[in-house]
């Protein structure tokens, strides 16, 4: 009787390239053992590095997704006419926009998501060219690296070069710097794309957050002279009204962007759940929640300025956003391990970028209660 012999070998096909190879390393890894440090000290640690809102969510907000609860059907992505109709109201009388219809906003899942695939979306590609401030949230480069399109950081975006450039992002109030592009600088920033057929997209997420400037935003027609061509705006509910757990912002804009937009998270599912959208509605349609909020930053903002000033720092621009800009003209992370033996976590400049690399982050979001705690150890 013959042995029976062994199968032959399963030939392996080599795994198809991942779309995490495309990727940095994810940044926020690389404070771990800073955190681990920060949290041994006797009084626990104060996080004032990733910013996330502490405050609670305001009532009128939580009785809104409360009443919606009940809500078994899909959602759409456009959102309901409620939705629609708040946006546009919000966007006319906070923004001082003129003429928008519901054709002019598309909410979105959380603005990270829409930073991040909106190159993809916008079918950029390999050859097209994606621009972004040289001091910038790092998920501007990730949405062009996920596209496999190029990209830049730039100081002044009328200095690029525009061929081939499609996508050029605008961030003010700055995520880290607080820096505000004035009203004059926006114009000129936006006559410069128009005229050389680049998309603006400006992430306007802390704009109701200044301080020592009054943000604009460049659906102001001061700025666009009376037209949204060529311009989408991104807002976010996240830090004005403490939602960033339920994933809530938008666009508003130029509808010849925003209607293929819609179409494409149509197919892809992309849609804000339903009592999340009437809670949008409601957190747009109340003012007071916002002053409230505005306050207790502001509080917050003044106290950990001064603690650091007194400390040996320098702050710079930090004129308005939930940022604190701050340096000891030493490295980043030299200044992040001092911090962290005092128990305080704050991110590391470079983060934002290579021109970050002797600056830190100190967020202002904190209770009132870990806010005087860094302060009475800074002040030590």
């Amino acid at each position: 009787m013959s042995a029976v012999s062994d199968p032959p070998p399963v030939a392996r096909r080599p795994a198809p390239p991942s779309l995490r190879d495309r990727l940095p390393a994810f940044p926020w890894d690389r404070l771990e053992p800073y955190r681990k440090t920060a949290a041994a000290h006797p009084d626990g640690i104060v996080d004032l590095s990733v910013g996330t809102p502490v405050d609670p969510v305001p009532e009128v907000i939580q009785k809104a997704l409360a009443d919606a609860a009940d809500s078994p059907g899909y959602p759409t992505v456009w959102g309901t006419t409620a939705l629609r109709d708040a946006i546009t109201g919000w966007v006319g009388h906070r923004l001082g926009a003129r003429d928008v219809t519901h054709r002019h906003v598309l909410p979105v899942v959380g603005s990270k998501e829409l930073v991040a695939w909106l190159p993809t979306q916008l079918g950029l590609g390999p050859g097209d060219r994606v621009a972004f401030p040289r001091l910038a949230y790092p998920t501007y480069e990730v949405g062009a690296r996920l596209a496999r399109a190029e990209y830049e950081a730039y100081d002044d975006p009328t200095e690029l070069d525009p061929a081939g450039l499609r996508l050029l992002w605008l961030n003010s109030p700055s995520n880290p710097t607080g820096k505000v592009l004035s009203k004059s600088e926006l114009t000129r920033i936006v006559a410069w794309a128009r005229e050389h057929g680049v998309l603006v997209a400006s992430d306007e997420c802390y704009l109701e957050l200044g301080w020592e400037a009054d943000p604009v935003s460049v659906l102001h027609p001061d700025v666009n002279g009376g037209s949204h061509d060529g311009l989408v705006a991104v807002h976010s509910l996240s830090k004005r009204s403490n939602l960033a757990g339920y994933r809530a912002a938008f666009l508003a804009g130029d509808p010849a962007v925003l209607g293929p937009l819609l179409e494409i998270r149509k197919h892809g599912g992309m849609m804000t759940s339903a009592p999340t959208q009437a809670a949008v509605v409601a957190a747009l349609g109340d003012d007071e929640h916002v002053r409230v909020q505005r306050e207790r930053y502001a509080a917050r903002r003044t106290a950990l300025r001064e603690a650091l000033l007194g400390h040996g720092f320098r702050i710079e621009h930090s004129e308005a956003g939930l940022y604190l800009w701050a340096t000891r003209d030493a490295s980043c992370w030299d200044t992040v391990a001092h911090l962290a033996e005092r128990g305080v976590l704050v991110a590391p400049g470079d983060f934002y970028g290579p021109a970050g690399g002797n600056f830190v982050r100190v967020a202002c979001t904190a209770t009132d209660e870990r806010v005087h705690a860094a302060v009475r150890r800074l002040a030590a």
